[in-house]
């Protein structure tokens, strides 16, 4: 695996913003912080979510999203973008989706997490950049970002290295994960092989059962 590093560590609390006639609350809004920060089982100190029925929670502990692919925003549809750009915690550099898998472990700074789902794209981000077709464009793209769960709390700086403790045998990528969701909504054996991994999410299981039998009783 390609070495990554934590380029930054954000938070920040729900807020308020305008959309067109209506407002929203919104935790998207994150912003660096200095010097390291305490991820607990459910979350950075000073972090926080205002849908908690979609975000947060021990399988979304950490959201962590790949500046790599901010030069491929920037020159797509959207502004110099900064840390944070994606409402994530953990700005990460050296790596992607393709790099990723469900299951993986890893050890950055005192703490030790997991990946246990891609992130699904929310419609806030829309809101945050006035563009209405971005969620669309991550889901077709596939640069998602991912979550963490957290084995073993501790304080995560910028700088750390995302050092893996080990790979899981299934290799099953966040990419490929976003594709069988989104891609190959009808193909049982590739949802099969993603439910199959059983570090996976509740949140991500669950939808899939529900289209895995939908499909077992089709045919």
């Amino acid at each position: 695996m390609k070495e990554t590093t934590i380029a930054s560590v954000n938070v920040g609390l729900p807020k308020v913003v305008p959309h067109g006639r209506k407002e929203v609350e919104t935790g998207l809004f994150k912003y660096p912080v200095d010097g390291p920060v305490y991820l607990s089982r459910l979350g950075f100190e000073g972090d926080g979510q205002a849908d908690l029925k979609n975000h947060g929670g021990a399988d979304k502990a950490a959201c962590a999203y790949s500046a790599d692919r901010f030069p491929f925003w920037e020159k797509a549809l959207l502004p110099k973008l900064e840390p944070g750009a994606f409402g994530e915690n953990l700005s990460i550099e050296g790596g992607a989706e393709e790099d990723f898998c469900i299951g993986d472990t890893f050890e950055i700074g005192e703490a030790v997490v997991q990946l246990s789902q891609p992130r699904q794209p929310c419609f806030k981000l829309s809101v945050r950049y006035g563009v209405p077709e971005l969620p669309a464009m991550v889901q077709e793209t596939g640069y998602s970002g991912f979550y963490f769960r957290v084995l073993r709390e501790g304080k995560v700086s910028a700088g750390d290295r995302v050092k893996l403790l080990e790979r899981h045998p299934a290799g099953m990528t966040v990419m490929r994960a976003n594709e069988i969701k989104y891609r190959l909504k009808d193909d049982a054996d590739a949802i099969r092989s993603l439910l199959a991994v059983e570090e996976l999410a509740m949140a991500w299981r669950g939808s899939l059962e529900k289209r895995l039998a939908e499909l077992e009783d089709r045919y």
